[in-house]
């Protein structure tokens, strides 16, 4: 049997991109936002109203465990954005699996979760099976720009011999802890050790080269990251820094997936304050060669937050236990559609 029934979604943390992810949920038409989970003892009891300013979420609120949310509402999927490691995120999801909720994550190293943490994945798998839920790692970079969409344009592709991607970001208009993190204010020397310790720059770089092999079926020798900072050449001004010249305003990262020397796979990102030309660019080297550039790059947050919600219909509607985003549906915006059609009952164990 078939049915329309809203699908019931809340949110675990409710720091911006949690707040813009319950918003954008509210808006859909298809989905009911019915309560959230941050450990913010300041949120903790808040309307989702009152955080987001859409009164009908006035009844919806935030708790402070997914234990005490679960006891009061029983979400069909968690959107969950509070973290970029794999093995935290799989912590903090078990629960949900073992009630059979679903999540859709900004966690960048769920991405391709084995290449970090093969055990946990593979426990959350197994978990996820026997409950019916499914989990996602998406959002747009990693989850769109630099791997899922370039997979996506090699599918008119006779044949493909090597991935290139480069996105240029104007940080400037990004919020402020993306400013923070990558590296603004910072001396140069000190951005580099943190890097070095795991510390700093874009998060899931490898998980999207990784993605990427593992769709063409290329098995990788070595995979190579190297981080430099950006230097400020003049005093730099945004909303949030004041970045005096000499000091880091950016970085400039990239990583390469090489085949007995060769590399296959080429991403390279430059993120800094007053990046001029802001634009993502792909080059496919096969039959037929593919060279497509999006001018002025996709929007950070709100393609972020459109990614996660977008991807629900499809996650339920995958297979249950830890999925890619490279096997789920072509990604779409759900909210021109009509109310996405589930099956009845929403998680079926496969």
């Amino acid at each position: 049997m078939r049915t329309t029934k809203p699908i019931n979604i809340a949110q675990f943390g409710m720091g911006p991109i949690g707040i813009e992810s319950v918003r954008l949920a509210a808006q859909t038409g298809w989905a009911r936002v019915v309560g959230a989970v941050d450990i913010d003892p300041a949120k903790i009891g808040r309307s989702l109203a009152e955080l987001t300013g859409i009164e009908s979420l006035a009844d919806a609120r935030v708790y402070g465990s997914f234990d005490e949310l679960y006891s009061d509402v029983q979400p069909d999927v968690i959107l969950h954005t509070a973290g970029s490691k794999a093995t935290q995120t799989i912590e903090q999801i078990t629960p949900m699996i073992q009630c059979g909720v679903s999540v859709a994550s900004t966690c960048e190293e769920l991405l391709f979760p084995t290449l970090r943490a093969p055990e946990e994945t593979a426990m959350i798998d197994a978990l996820a099976q026997q409950t019916g839920a499914r989990i996602v790692g998406t959002g747009v970079n990693p989850g769109f720009v630099m791997d899922v969409l370039p997979v996506c344009m090699t599918g008119v592709s006779r044949n493909v011999s090597h991935i290139a991607v480069q996105r240029v970001v104007n940080a400037s208009t990004r919020r402020q802890p993306l400013q923070k993190k990558i590296g603004s204010t910072m001396e140069p020397d000190q951005f580099r050790l943190l890097f070095a310790q795991g510390k700093a720059g874009h998060a899931g770089f490898r998980e999207s080269v990784a993605l990427i092999a593992h769709s063409m079926g290329w098995l990788l020798d070595e995979m190579l990251e190297t981080c430099e900072p950006m230097i400020a050449q003049s005093d730099i001004h945004t909303e949030y820094f004041q970045v005096p010249s000499g000091m880091t305003c950016g970085l400039h990262q990239r990583c390469v997936g090489k085949i007995s020397g060769e590399i296959k796979i080429d991403l390279d990102l430059k993120m800094y304050l007053g990046a001029p030309d802001p634009h993502d660019a792909i080059q496919i080297t096969g039959d037929p060669p593919l060279d497509v550039i999006a001018r002025g790059g996709v929007a950070g947050e709100q393609a972020t937050v459109a990614a996660l919600v977008n991807a629900i219909p499809r996650l339920l509607n995958a297979r249950s236990g830890m999925r890619l985003m490279t096997e789920l549906a072509v990604p779409a915006w759900s909210g021109g559609c009509n109310a996405p059609v589930l099956s009845e009952p929403v998680a079926a164990p496969q």
